[in-house]
């Protein structure tokens, strides 16, 4: 660590950040049905999370990373029919609620916008307007969405990011916050003894030593407010955190969500049943069981629909890793989804039936199948939907 690195952490060791999460009553939402959006950035392999455990063609594609079929081995896919598999790292987090009905997947799902830009993608399913036309980057499928339901009213709505996503912009009044934990620290506790050694025996060792003292008592103060709020229950990290408090806030005033994880590039090493992937598969199912459960009765009309810019290519790369393709698989749980099945237009999995000889074909549009999924929330009539997108017959894939 360098002499400059050090002293800019000295000095942003007393900055704490804001956050946009209020502690007051809340009022309840303008509906009793909820919708959460949770967007996986960078283009997540859905090819290893829902495993076509029929095709040879898998295996012969993946011989590093492909996940086992089903049979006694934990490491080895959980059985959900005839031709599909789950992750293993689901195993106690999405599989039961998949079991109980909770759960339900679309593969062949995505865009028909064929750049691979993480970027343009992106952008193109937030803001659900059709290819080949000039975009308005300030209306987002998701503040269309607001707009429309409750007869026209709007409901509350709030993205739980730093900033506003494209999704959430336009007419309708939309928030955003963070609600990362406020008590981690910029400075490890190796950095920390790295510089009270560096300063040990200079004139700024008071400084530095009264500076460490300031910001462990305020990350004392901290946590005994997080504790006092939990009820002394144990704290977790990541995204089960932040699915914990969006839980909250969603149940008990917003009827529209917003969320992003990132982090799912994986062109280099990641993984099978075990690794980089499996780890990510493991937090993200863990935080969606944690959701569920705070959202307690109200998971029974909430609706959580989890998706990607694309998918990425069925072969995987010499890295073992893979890269940008185009198919991907959705998720829609909730306490009133018809679960337990995968739904959708599908195909064999072979290398005939493969996109440009690389990806999965995108065979479930997705502004038709979130169309038909608001339709069926919402109660919305096909010229609500069409505002939300516009010239898009919308698909009623039967799931609520």
């Amino acid at each position: 660590m360098h002499r400059r690195d050090l002293l800019k952490s000295l000095l942003a060791m007393s900055v704490l950040p804001a956050t946009g999460y209020c502690s007051n009553a809340l009022a309840a939402p303008a509906t009793q049905n909820r919708l959460l959006l949770v967007f996986l950035r960078g283009g997540y392999d859905a090819c290893n999370l829902l495993i076509p455990t029929s095709s040879s063609f898998y295996y012969e594609s993946r011989p590093n990373i492909a996940i086992a079929r089903p049979s006694d081995n934990p490491q080895s896919a959980l059985e959900l029919n005839a031709d599909w598999g789950l992750h293993p790292a689901l195993r106690e987090s999405i599989y039961p609620m998949y079991k109980n009905g909770e759960v339900a997947f679309i593969p062949f799902a995505g865009t028909d916008d064929l750049t691979r830009s993480h970027f343009e993608t992106q952008d193109t399913i937030e803001l659900g307007q059709p290819l080949n036309t000039s975009r308005n980057y300030h209306s987002g499928f998701m503040n269309r969405l607001a707009t429309v339901i409750n007869d026209g009213k709007g409901v509350p709505a709030m993205a739980f990011t730093d900033q506003l996503p494209i999704s959430m912009q336009g007419t309708a009044s939309v928030g955003n916050t963070s609600l990362r934990s406020l008590s981690k620290s910029s400075v490890d506790t190796r950095q920390s003894d790295i510089i009270q050694k560096m300063y040990g025996k200079t004139g700024l060792a008071q400084q530095v030593s009264e500076g460490f003292a300031v910001r462990q008592d305020i990350a004392m103060e901290m946590q005994d407010e997080m504790n006092a709020a939990n009820r002394d229950a144990i704290t977790t990290k990541g995204f089960t955190l932040e699915a914990k408090r969006i839980a909250k806030m969603m149940r008990e005033k917003y009827s529209l969500g917003f969320i992003d994880v990132g982090g799912w590039d994986t062109h280099v090493d990641q993984g099978g049943a075990k690794g980089a992937l499996a780890g990510k598969f493991e937090e993200l199912g863990r935080g969606l069981a944690t959701y569920k459960n705070e959202m307690g009765d109200a998971w029974q009309n909430t609706t959580v629909v989890v998706i990607s810019e694309f998918g990425r290519t069925f072969r995987e790369n010499g890295k073992r890793g893979t890269d940008h393709g185009h198919g991907s698989v959705y998720w829609v749980l909730g306490g009133g989804t018809k679960g337990g099945q995968i739904v959708g237009e599908q195909t064999k999995v072979n290398a005939g039936q493969l996109f440009q000889n690389r990806d999965f074909p995108v065979l479930n549009e997705y502004r038709a199948v979130l169309g038909g999924l608001f339709s069926r929330i919402y109660g919305l009539n096909n010229q609500q939907i069409n505002t939300v997108f516009s010239g898009v017959k919308s698909r009623d894939l039967g799931l609520i």
